[in-house]
């Protein structure tokens, strides 16, 4: 039955995801600021290139692959990693060789930042790349989305005021947070690339697979 639910999600979100390159298409026509006309369009390799050579560049990662499941055993704790759902063995080794990647592509880091969920914050420091500061804006609404606006908003106005950063600023967080900030729905592992344009507009600059 775990398997197969697992199968189903996943189709499920391969479904999302495609959804969400079309919601994000449409915002164009409506000027939205969350997409631009290069959304989702760089290769990796292009990505890569511009994060070592430019500044301001904001990487919303979604944690690694965690055990099955969606959202959190019903009851969780924020401070009791044993009652949520956890990084599998899978994602473990897939955060340290995220890191990796950030080092062979020497990617200049300045800070980074991570949801308080135990997921994001392993995720994090597994990959090695510099201290992990736990930032509660970055934190799940999966489950009360009530705070959604707020955390967005607040996570919006910490990347304008460190839009001139010289290194990227990494953000371990959630789905549903990147798909907030973005319009792009993520798998585990992977990345939105976002930077500040003309001042105060958001361009989603590409998606990245690390491991790709």
């Amino acid at each position: 039955m775990a398997a197969y639910t697992e199968i189903v999600g996943n189709i499920i979100m391969s479904i999302t995801r495609r959804a969400s390159s079309f919601a994000c298409a449409i915002a164009l026509l409506s000027l939205s600021p969350s997409c631009s006309s290069q959304s989702i369009t760089a290769q990796n390799s292009d990505l890569w290139s511009s994060m070592r050579e430019g500044t301001g560049y904001v990487i919303l990662l979604r944690h690694a692959q965690t055990v099955p499941g969606t959202g959190d055993p019903p009851g969780f704790k924020l401070d009791d990693c044993s009652t949520q759902r956890n990084l599998s063995e899978e994602g473990k080794a897939q955060a340290v060789k995220i890191g990796d990647r950030f080092r062979q592509q020497q990617i200049p880091i300045d800070r980074v930042l991570s949801s308080q969920w135990c997921r994001c914050l392993d995720t994090a420091k597994l990959m090695n790349i510099g201290k992990v500061e736990p930032f509660p804006a970055l934190n799940s609404f999966f489950d009360d989305r009530s705070t959604e606006a707020q955390q967005t908003e607040r996570v919006r106005q910490f990347i304008l005021h460190n839009q001139k950063t010289s290194g990227a600023i990494v953000m371990v967080t959630h789905q549903v947070n990147i798909t907030a900030l973005s319009g792009v729905v993520p798998q585990q592992g992977e990345a939105v690339v976002m930077q500040v344009r003309n001042g105060d507009r958001f361009q989603v600059v590409g998606q990245l697979d690390p491991l790709e």
